[in-house]
Parts: C-alpha cells; sequence; structure tokens
C-alpha cells in the first residue's frame, strides 16, 4: 500500500485574521522619516507574520495537517538594495526557533516554493544574484528554525527565451554560480508552458536534484502524454533524498482556462493520477494548489472518505489499497 498525505498552501480560509504576508512597500517605508523607526515597523510586520505562521500551524495540527507550504513573503524588504544593512534575522530568532519546534513535534514537513522571479538560467547577472539573495533569505529561515534545508524549496526552471535548448544550457553554467548549501535546498517541478516533465527530468538528473511531478502542468503542456513511461526516473530523482516523494495536485479552472487553478481539486483526476503510480512508491506527499487552500484540502478528504479504495489513517492522510 501507498500512503498519502496531503498538504496546502499558506494560507487558511478557515483561521480569521491570519496571514502570514502582510507586507509594506518600499515607498511606506521611505515616508517614515525617522529610518531607524521604519525598520522597527518592519521588523514588527515580520514578527506579526511569523506569529500568524504559527497560529496556521497549530490550525494544521488540530485538523491533522502534517505538509504545508510556508510563504515566502514573511519579511517584507529582506532582499531590498536600500536595506543590505538591516539584519533581519537577529529579531525573529526566537520566533523562528518556536516554528520550527513546533512543526517537528507535530511531525509537520515545511517547504517554500519562492515567486517566479527566481530565475537560475537567466543570462542577465542582476537578475541571477537576485535571484540567488532570494534564495540564501530562505535557506536562513530555515536554519532559524532548526529545520535542515535539504530539499525544503521548490522552483520553475525559468524563462525558456524561445530556445529550449539553450535555457536548459543556461540554468546548468548558472548552477556553478549557487553556492553549495543553497544547490542541496532546491527541487525543479514543471510547467506549463515552457518546460516539460522530460525537459525538467533532464536538467534534475544532469544535476542531482529532485523533480517535484505536477500533474496539472503536464497535461497542459507535454510532448509525451505518456508521464507513466518516466514515472520510474521521477522517484529515481528523491533516491538521495531525506524526504518522501512530493507532487503538485491542482485542476484546471476550466476547459477554456486550463492551465488556470480551480477552487478545488476534481477528486476523479486527483485518482486517476494515484491510481497509476499506487504501490510504485511507500508514500507520496501531495501539495494542493486550489485557490481555496485548506478549504479545498478539507473538501477532498470529506470526498475521499467516501471510497473503499483508501483507507483513512488521519485527517489529510491515507492509504491507497
Amino acid at each position: 500500500m501507498t500512503i498519502v498525505r496531503l498538504g496546502y498552501v499558506a494560507m487558511s480560509m478557515e483561521l480569521k485574521n491570519a496571514s502570514p504576508s502582510k507586507t509594506m512597500t518600499f515607498s511606506a517605508f521611505q515616508k517614515i522619516a525617522d529610518r531607524e523607526a521604519a525598520i522597527r515597523k518592519l521588523e514588527r510586520i515580520s514578527i506579526a507574520n511569523l506569529d500568524n505562521t504559527l497560529r496556521l500551524l497549530k490550525h494544521n495540527a488540530y485538523s491533522e495537517i502534517h505538509f504545508y507550504r510556508l510563504t515566502s513573503r514573511l519579511i517584507p524588504l529582506a532582499n531590498h538594495s536600500e536595506l543590505q544593512d538591516w539584519d533581519y534575522m537577529k529579531p525573529l530568532k526566537r520566533k523562528l526557533q518556536e516554528i520550527g519546534e513546533y512543526a517537528k513535534s507535530h511531525n509537520m514537513r515545511l517547504d517554500f516554493h519562492p515567486d517566479h522571479f527566481v530565475v537560475l538560467n537567466s543570462s542577465n547577472k542582476e537578475v541571477l544574484i537576485n535571484s540567488i539573495k532570494t534564495l540564501k533569505m530562505h535557506y536562513l529561515l530555515l536554519r532559524g528554525m532548526k529545520i535542515n534545508p535539504t530539499h525544503r524549496c521548490v522552483l520553475h526552471v525559468g524563462g525558456n527565451y524561445k530556445d529550449t535548448e539553450e535555457a536548459l544550457e543556461s540554468f546548468i553554467e548558472n548552477w556553478m554560480d549557487v553556492p553549495k548549501s543553497i544547490q542541496k535546498m532546491i527541487m525543479l517541478e514543471n510547467d506549463d508552458t515552457s518546460f516539460t516533465l522530460e525537459d525538467t527530468l533532464y536538467l534534475c538528473e544532469k544535476i542531482g536534484i529532485p523533480l517535484v511531478f505536477d500533474y496539472h502542468h503536464h497535461l497542459a503542456h507535454h510532448v509525451n502524454e505518456n508521464w507513466m513511461e518516466n514515472w520510474d526516473r521521477v522517484v529515481s530523482t528523491w533516491s538521495n533524498s531525506p524526504l518522501p516523494i512530493k507532487m503538485h495536485i491542482s485542476s484546471p479552472k476550466s476547459e477554456a482556462e486550463f492551465r488556470h487553478h480551480s477552487d478545488f481539486v476534481d477528486i476523479k483526476m486527483f485518482f486517476q493520477f494515484l491510481n497509476e503510480i499506487k504501490g510504485s512508491i511507500s508514500e507520496i506527499h501531495c501539495m494542493i494548489e486550489a485557490k481555496m487552500k485548506d478549504e479545498a484540502l478539507f473538501r477532498l478528504i470529506k470526498e475521499i472518505r467516501l471510497r473503499k479504495d483508501v483507507e483513512m489513517i488521519d485527517g489529510s492522510s491515507f492509504f491507497l489499497k
């Protein structure tokens, strides 16, 4: 039997006033005449985001959810060029440790998925430098939580630039500029417009990192429709990971807007995937990328409980029979 664990992204639709992504624009920062006071305000916002993150983890523990994607917007303006002197980690140390301790004590897998502006295959050196700087922030946050950063940060390959082969080789070339500690943190996923499962597998096998299979993206963008032909290769990219294999699940908003994520997950589409991989692995963690966040997870679990081909483990996990 295969264990399936479900997770969700960043925000809760049930928990009120618990945004972990409160922010402050640089223009608002500049309007505060006293720079030190402005920095203290940034720190208060960051601490509020971490407090809400801990509230979300407690909500997850109560709901028996063991898989959660942290928002990448915990610290506003952390990498802004005008705030290079701000040691943002120092005031957050205690809160980060509290989050890490709580996650460990409740057997929660936490990870990140930085925004689209992290582009490691860019030919623009400034873009590459800023991308690495952003990844370093994620690394420091995980270390601050005392969580092993290995395979905790999923990225897209980057820009296609109308030449897939050259774009893939640019990624490999730029990879040498990424510090080893950050390289160990990264996973790659296939996307819905530029890099297919095969393209992404090529990179993951070449540089030795895991591939996070996005089933919806594959359906939207592929060369070979039969992804199962490459499933063993996907699984093999996780052979040296301390974590179980991870994938993304979402459903199309509509036929006309196939690439857009729906509010909820289509259980039929999900089990088409699960029935193909059943028995090929002992455990898989499925990150739900749906507009309704944890509500989508709860609805999906409610539907799963009615099936005869599963055995429930807890509020977000089950055995595939």
